[in-house]
């Protein structure tokens, strides 16, 4: 320890040395004390008294003679925050729509709709906004084929903030459902030479503006064409040969020609591979658990969202939901399918013999005859499935062990199938395809540790569209990509 006598610090400096200290901490107590909260956070807050920070965009506003009201929403839940501040405050730029910081102090409020509001001592008007111009008009609620006019303002109504929230959730939910249930994630490619739908409806990718020299025996930049993939699964059987579950959520693209309110260019898959499978039971029920765990939750973490779609989007919707929840599953063969359209009294647009696909106005009159509860239909006629699907060796009617999976009001929610193991079937029907050459590698999988697996994928937004009532599956996505529409 060093002798006070040998510390030789002036007294003048020594206040000053002090003085600064002070100075400091009062600052960063002031900062700490104005560090900005979520509007969520404090709607559930019982710090009644302390200083509060918020930064938002005005829902509304009302003047009065010597208050000022206004209604504040950062994004965090589908409830405004009420800010009550003097009329000395209110600025003409202080308008609906406008991005504000304010500070204050939390007070009980006499507003029976929330417990807490501000009580603003600052009010700093970030971002203007002139209401004239603003497409969204203040207390008005517009239809979702208004605001789907607007794709880069549409997030600033409630209806399409609530759906973000939702689908945040949702996405939440499945990753903890997969990670609870022992999958392993596997990030795969984008980019990718295979279809695996076998449709065609592809996107090729090329180098903008890359030109080749004209003796150059490859035309593309990779070594073969190369397009943006239409689903991960092949790439997830690959995985299961490591690992025993697998899974991948990202977004697919299918290069279809339609502007309807089924299609989008670019959409959400969640696809799943497992190993050690050799029955569409353990598909059919790992598909059953996602939809209602993930349900399940968004129920309990987004109801004032959900409550907001099945009460001003789709009412009564909430009704259907909850049965869905609490009913099991129904089953159904492709065979027992054919045989019930064929005897009821609806009248079709699509051909519904044995050996047809089945088509939306199909997978709704099956659901709706089973319930309203969604259905499985299993065993589908061989030629209608892919070539990776299990051949089940029947006869005379001769079909593949796949699997889809149909709910209320959308139709098709997810597609499976056990997948071809036996190395001499699987190079018999992709010989059959003038595919043997291309799918190479897929059958040497077969021949190293191969095991009994399937798989299956669920459309992400088709999923929000059951569970909300939406009818135009681009009302569910932040950013619609369709046919002849001009992306963002």
């Amino acid at each position: 320890m060093i002798p006070v006598t040998l510390l030789r610090i002036p007294v003048l400096h020594t206040s000053l040395f002090f003085r600064c200290g002070a100075l400091f901490f009062q600052r960063h107590c002031r900062r700490m004390i104005s560090k900005k909260r979520r509007i969520c956070d404090i709607l559930e807050c019982t710090d009644i008294g302390s200083d509060v920070r918020i930064q938002g965009w005005v829902r509304s506003v009302r003047p009065q003679k010597d208050n000022l009201f206004l209604h504040v929403n950062d994004g965090s839940s589908l409830k405004p925050l009420q800010v009550v501040a003097s009329s000395h405050l209110n600025t003409r730029d202080l308008t609906f729509g406008c991005a504000v910081d304010i500070s204050g102090t939390l007070e009980r409020s006499p507003n029976k709709r929330q417990n807490v509001e501000i009580q603003a001592q600052h009010i700093q008007v970030v971002g203007e906004c002139d209401p004239v111009e603003f497409p969204f008009k203040i207390k008005e609620r517009h239809p979702l084929e208004y605001i789907r006019q607007f794709p880069h303002l549409r997030c600033r109504t409630n209806a399409f903030s609530s759906l973000l929230r939702i689908r945040s959730e949702a996405t939440a939910a499945l990753q903890s459902f997969f990670r609870d249930n022992g999958y392993v994630q596997i990030h795969t490619p984008i980019i990718t030479s295979n279809d695996c739908e076998g449709a065609g409806e592809l996107f090729q990718v090329e180098p903008a503006g890359d030109k080749k020299a004209s003796d150059d025996p490859n035309p593309h930049f990779f070594s073969v064409p190369a397009y943006l993939t239409v689903s991960g699964q092949l790439h997830l059987e690959v995985m299961a040969g490591a690992f025993s579950a697998v899974y991948t959520f990202g977004p697919t693209f299918r290069a279809e020609n339609s502007q309807s309110r089924r299609h989008l260019a670019e959409f959400y898959m969640v696809e799943a591979e497992i190993a050690f499978t050799e029955s569409l039971k353990d598909l059919m029920e790992v598909m059953e658990n996602l939809f209602k765990s993930t349900t399940e939750h968004l129920m309990s973490h987004c109801a004032d969202d959900i409550e907001l779609f099945h009460k001003y989007i789709a009412p009564g919707h909430g009704d259907e939901v909850n049965l869905m929840l609490k009913r099991n599953f129904h089953v159904i063969s492709y065979t027992e399918a054919i045989d019930i359209l064929n005897n009821s009294s609806q009248n079709f647009t699509f051909n519904t013999e044995w050996g047809c696909d089945l088509q939306t106005e199909h997978e709704k009159f099956l659901v709706k005859h089973c319930g309203n509860v969604p259905v499985f239909v299993v065993d589908y006629p061989y030629d209608l499935k892919p070539f990776y699907a299990r051949d089940n060796q029947d006869q005379p009617r001769h079909t593949a062990a796949a699997v889809d999976l149909l709910v209320p009001g959308v139709g098709e929610l997810c597609g499976g199938s056990l997948r071809e193991e036996r190395l001499e079937l699987l190079k018999s029907r992709l010989a059959q395809t003038g595919l043997e050459d291309a799918y190479a590698w897929y059958l040497q999988l077969r021949e190293f540790g191969s095991v009994p697996h399937g798989g299956f994928g669920m459309g992400f937004e088709r999923y929000l569209q059951c569970i909300l009532g939406v009818h135009n599956i681009k009302d569910v996505i932040p950013f619609a990509r369709f046919s002849h529409s001009c992306p963002l």
